[in-house]
């Protein structure tokens, strides 16, 4: 599975922008898949997470109200959708997905096998 991110950029604060990641290989279908994002000298820290069945979304504290995940599935694609954005938003954000997980870990780095290479997102106040 290899995963394309797209569609950082830089945006002032209120503003909004879509991110995409797309899958080559093979389809989401199974599989967890998630945002996260790292900013400088900070750990990568989970944003967003859609479970591979396809179930509840989940969200980190800090963006829940303002981002929301989704896939298109005839797309192999997942999108991360930011609204209301803030300077402490700036970040690399990553896709990442790996075959079903236990919900406990859905929000950890580690449980994912497969990254994308990231996309930088611009905040700027």
């Amino acid at each position: 599975v290899q995963l394309q991110a797209s569609g950082g950029g830089l945006v002032q604060a209120g503003g909004s922008l879509r991110l995409s990641c797309m899958s080559s290989g093979r389809t989401f279908s199974g599989y967890t898949t998630a945002w996260f994002r790292q900013a400088p000298g900070k750990e990568r820290e989970f944003v967003a997470g859609s479970r591979w069945d396809g179930g509840n979304l989940y969200y980190g504290d800090s963006v829940k109200g303002r981002f929301t995940i989704s896939r298109d599935s005839g797309k192999n694609t997942v999108y991360l959708q930011m609204n209301s954005l803030k300077p402490e938003d700036t970040a690399v954000y990553y896709c990442a997905a790996t075959p079903r997980i236990v919900l406990s870990a859905l929000r950890l780095p580690s449980s994912y096998a497969y990254w994308g290479q990231g996309t930088l997102v611009t905040v700027s106040s």
